[in-house]
């Protein structure tokens, strides 16, 4: 399959709601989930963060969070199923995103308090993305 037609088969709705379900995720992982413990992890405090630009810290991550998502659709292509979007998108957070992280990690000598939870966020979201974009 070429290109064009690999985009002229993007069910754009489930790429826009996968997208936006890693805000969902997020905010529940990041949140009463573990909130406090990635604070301590990185040392961030309340202040800190409400120093942050929001729109830009939103925006952004929603653009990039559009980008995985087109990313996760093009990588399943028009044929793969619920369980192979799920599959795949847990792999994909736990071969590529969780494997790359941690070696980040290492050479930041970043706790592993700090990996496991950022890694977990990133296998979670592009599971539920691998979901919501087979599942339409």
């Amino acid at each position: 399959m070429d290109m064009s037609s690999a985009f002229a088969t993007i069910n754009w709705l489930s790429v826009i709601a996968a997208a936006i379900s890693s805000f969902l995720v997020g905010g529940i992982w990041y949140g009463p989930l573990f909130g406090k413990s990635w604070m301590a992890a990185f040392n961030l405090t309340e202040e800190d963060l409400a120093k942050r630009n929001m729109p830009m810290v939103f925006g952004g991550a929603l653009l990039l969070a559009l980008v995985a998502s087109i990313n996760l659709e093009m990588f399943l292509g028009a044929e793969a199923d619920l369980s192979f979007g799920v599959a795949a998108g847990f792999a994909a957070g736990l071969g590529w995103v969780a494997a790359f992280l941690g070696i980040l990690y290492l050479f930041e000598m970043q706790s592993m308090k700090a990996y496991l939870i950022n890694a977990g966020y990133c296998v979670v979201a592009l599971t539920v993305m691998g979901l919501i974009l087979r599942a339409w």
